[in-house]
């Protein structure tokens, strides 16, 4: 008895199905991601929180060579997951960009990128901003730094002062009543973009700046970056206020 239940606890683990039985297809895609020269198939797949439900609890993707070979990359949840085929580490073999948006109120998005260059699979890390800054100051003024040693975005917020007042942000005269930083967001979104034919493509991010509460939104942090020599290097950053 002792060996049978052995073999039962093993055998599940061989195959794609028995670790999820009640797995839904969400999509299936063709490319070629490991630069052999012929497609793979990639199937997108989750395992939906509910009958009903929108959100997929787990998500992954899985895929399978003409060779019998076969990879399975694991995104976690989220809702109405994608997935992209882009050299973004410029070594000519279609990387594998996935997205799926939280669903917060945040608008932020879970993304990861993959290389399955000579059949290895390996998670490149996504840029993330190192040194954005931002603050109230006295007279209804906001400042934000976006590049350090730069020259600061001043934003005049009085038109917000009957908020910021309720709040115990500023006194009447628009005195700062105590240091209060902004609230300063992780990157949200990655868009792929072509930097040029030369070059070929980056990732714009999108990086939102609020004031007192999220939904106060002053504006966004938009970075063009681009893949080279093992990191990601920073070719524009532009403050793009909201509205």
């Amino acid at each position: 008895m002792k060996y049978l239940f052995l073999l039962f606890m093993v055998i599940p683990t061989h195959t794609f199905a028995a670790e999820a039985p009640d797995a839904t297809l969400i999509e299936t895609y063709q490319a070629d991601v490991t630069g052999d020269g012929e497609n793979e198939t990639i199937q997108l797949k989750g395992k939906l929180f509910s009958p009903d439900a929108s959100y997929y609890q787990d998500i992954w993707a899985e895929v399978t060579s003409s060779h019998d070979d076969s990879w399975r990359i694991n995104y976690g949840g989220g809702y109405e997951p994608k997935l992209e085929f882009i050299d973004l580490n410029h070594d000519g073999i279609m990387d594998i960009f996935y997205q799926s948006p939280t669903g917060g109120s945040g608008g932020l998005y879970t993304s990861n990128l993959h290389t399955l260059a000579g059949g290895k699979s390996i998670e490149i890390e996504l840029p993330e901003q190192a040194y954005i800054t931002g603050r109230f100051e006295d007279d209804f003024l906001v400042t934000i730094e976006i590049i350090p040693d730069g020259k600061p975005i001043v934003m005049d917020v009085e038109d917000r002062k009957e908020d910021y007042i309720r709040l115990g942000i500023y006194d009447e005269k628009g005195k700062l009543l105590q240091p209060t930083p902004l609230m300063i967001d992780p990157i949200a979104f990655y868009e792929p973009v072509l930097i040029s034919k030369s070059k070929g493509a980056g990732l714009k991010s999108y990086q939102q700046i609020s004031g007192a509460y999220h939904a106060d939104q002053l504006g966004t942090v938009e970075t063009l970056w681009y893949y080279e020599n093992g990191k990601w290097i920073i070719l524009q950053t532009e403050w793009v206020p909201a509205g």
